[in-house]
């Protein structure tokens, strides 16, 4: 029976590519084939000594001792789902993994710490069937690749829980997939959020209910109200990193906080989103007809 490891853990996180859509067309079929996904990514983490603790819908959050055996895990994984024979109404399944390493606290069957934060946002980066691995884990498994696997270096990257860039891996798998987009990260899409110096942990619960307030098309804003020192210009910096990918125009922060002219916030707005006077049409009805 599969133990909790403790301690320096290594994380394997992973989810389905474009499930949700799956699901509105083809319920039943997704059904069929998630559990066949479930039942192979289980077998895989389970007989390479991995630990599942935790399951979302199609996402699965595993822990393994030993990073090497969480890499093995991985590539069989992607090799099992390639080779399965999927319902044709749903198409290939693809899965993106990414794989961290790092010091926790366990309690109630449940991990707590930085790294889980982290490892979740590098996974939010990467694409279906792409295995991606953290500066960390990579140090720790480069010298004892599987002789069917290489790594290619992709950069630094800003992740989306705003601290510091995170240097990201690819895992090569020889007759699978290694060509994929640009990483779905901060430095790939049009913003201006700034680093912070610290993690985002907790308020789930709020995330969502402002995720779902700002997905709702009869929503055009959103006001957050409290005292001081609460953690409300955080909290939106988060909420703004969680939807980069969903505003194709990007998310932008305004700070207005220091003008004591009230003439001064349209200026400000404008310039901060680039836009400029155009000839003797005043910058507010530019401004309008660029948010648009």
């Amino acid at each position: 029976m599969p133990v909790m490891p403790t301690g320096t853990v290594s994380f394997p996180f992973t989810d389905i590519e474009g499930s949700t859509k799956r699901w509105e067309a083809h319920p039943q079929q997704m059904q069929a084939a998630l559990q066949r996904h479930d039942a192979i990514l289980r077998s895989s983490i389970e007989e390479h000594s991995g630990y599942v603790f935790k399951t979302m819908g199609d996402a699965f959050c595993a822990a393994f001792s030993a990073p090497h055996h969480a890499l093995i895990a991985a590539i069989a994984s992607q090799y099992a789902l390639n080779q399965e024979q999927w319902p044709e109404e749903i198409g290939v399944v693809k899965v993106r993994m990414a794989l961290h390493t790092g010091a926790v606290e366990e309690q109630g069957g449940d991990y707590f710490g930085q790294p889980l934060n982290r490892v979740a946002r590098l996974l939010s980066a990467g694409h279906g069937g792409q295995v991606l691995l953290s500066e960390v884990t990579h140090g720790l498994v480069r010298d004892t690749l599987p002789p069917q696997t290489s790594t290619a270096d992709l950069g630094e990257h800003r992740l989306k829980d705003l601290i510091r860039p995170e240097h990201i891996f690819q895992l090569g798998i020889d007759g699978l997939l290694t060509e994929f987009s640009p990483l779905k990260t901060l430095d790939n899409r049009p913003n201006n959020l700034p680093l912070q110096p610290t993690p985002f942990i907790g308020r789930e619960k709020e995330l969502a209910e402002l995720s779902a307030l700002l997905y709702n098309p009869d929503v055009h804003l959103v006001t957050f109200t409290g005292s001081g020192g609460t953690g409300k210009t955080r909290l939106s910096l988060q909420v703004g990193a969680d939807l980069l990918d969903d505003f194709d125009a990007g998310v932008w922060l305004v700070e207005l906080a220091a003008l004591v002219e009230p003439k001064l916030v349209i200026p400000t707005i404008a310039s901060v989103l680039g836009v400029k006077e155009a000839g003797d049409t005043p910058i507010v009805d530019t401004l309008k007809e660029h948010l648009k």
